[in-house]
């Protein structure tokens, strides 16, 4: 069934946008939000920089109301698993699948965010198996017969609003559009992934933006997650990991500062030839991936400077680099091609933004 899952998740996740008809979307995507988060407004009317965006810190948050432990969750598994993710390590794991600290979302209100700390399996516990109970019941032919007692996704059901961020663990990815804007040659261009899914545990089979990462810090201790709570730190090492092929180890007390690559985004940010705004937040309908939409416009000179050559796979899939930034491939990609909803959903709103980011 996991297989299933991973081959259709496109199609899966189409299906699973039906079951919520009354929340709001992102744009014309299925990426679920609610009002406050977009331009709608989990969803931005406006693009904001991302250093206007506030962080803030609860230690010690109330636990989420679902956690992937309950009776509805343990009838998908085999016997003697206690979670999700233990089926998944032992039946099929995928190469990159490690329990690290998270940062788990508790509010939206922008410019300000408010987190606490959570696991990565617990994510996994929650997200994961919801999308593998959906797969069950669409791959055995029977159709979505509403809430109420007998429910035909039990798990789903217990769960309720993917968009209440209280009732289950919101681990966030920042997934970001990188731009490559050449002004004299009026030419704008992108980066996709396409995710392999015997690498990865979430998206695999689809296309996204790139890069994308989880927003986590970069150790494993107290003085890396409080130092590691800055969406910016994030992406420029998803940077390095999926466009330079860095690996994922930075130590406790990573200097940032002393960083080439983090000093020469940052100066560039800082003299205007790297923009990062962020669009607003989303969920996944079948998995209930919750993804900040953020954009980076470098000019031309500074990404192929930074960048080069963007290698043609990485830790993580495949790449195609050098995508047309235009109306055509834009809604190729968001209607036609099996989108991730997130990857889907930034570059619909990029393009209705287009003029305010480059």
């Amino acid at each position: 069934m996991r297989r299933r899952l991973n081959g259709h998740r496109h199609e899966l996740a189409a299906a699973a946008d039906r079951l919520y008809p009354g929340l709001a979307r992102a744009g014309s995507t299925r990426l679920l939000t609610r009002d406050g988060w977009t331009a709608t407004p989990w969803t931005l009317a406006t693009p904001l920089d991302l250093r206007e965006v506030r962080l803030g810190w609860v230690e010690d948050a109330p636990a989420p109301t679902v956690t992937g432990r309950e009776p509805e969750a343990a009838a998908l598994l085999p016997e003697g698993a206690g979670a999700y993710p233990d089926a998944l390590a032992t039946l099929a794991r995928p190469r990159l699948f490690e329990d690290r600290t998270c940062y788990r979302l508790l509010e939206v209100a922008w410019p300000e965010l408010t987190f606490t700390r959570a696991r990565y399996f617990d994510g996994v516990s929650v997200g994961e198996a919801a999308a593998h109970e959906f797969a069950a019941h669409e791959f055995a032919g029977h159709e979505f017969a509403g809430h109420g007692d007998g429910h035909p996704l039990p798990f789903r059901a217990l769960v309720g609003d993917p968009t209440d961020l209280r009732r289950r663990p919101a681990l966030c990815a920042i997934s970001t559009l990188t731009l490559r804007h050449d002004r004299r040659a009026e030419e704008t261009s992108f980066v996709l992934h396409r995710r392999d899914p015997a690498r990865v545990a979430h998206g695999g089979g689809l296309f996204q933006v790139m890069p994308v990462g989880v927003f986590q810090p970069a150790h494993e201790s107290a003085g890396a997650e409080k130092a590691d709570l800055d969406l910016w730190k994030c992406v420029v090492r998803e940077y390095a990991e999926e466009f330079l092929g860095r690996g994922e180890e930075y130590g406790d007390g990573f200097d940032y500062e002393g960083w080439p690559l983090y000093r020469l985004l940052t100066d560039a940010r800082e003299d205007g030839r790297v923009r990062s705004l962020v669009l607003g937040v989303g969920v996944d309908p079948l998995t209930f991936a919750t993804d900040f939409l953020a954009v980076t416009v470098l000019e031309a000179e500074t990404f192929d400077a930074v960048f080069g050559e963007v290698a043609a796979s990485n830790s993580e899939g495949q790449v195609v680099g050098r995508v047309p930034f235009d109306e055509q491939t834009v809604r190729r990609y968001v209607r036609d091609e099996p989108m991730q909803a997130a990857g889907a959903a930034v570059l619909d709103l990029a393009w209705r933004h287009r003029e305010a980011l480059l």
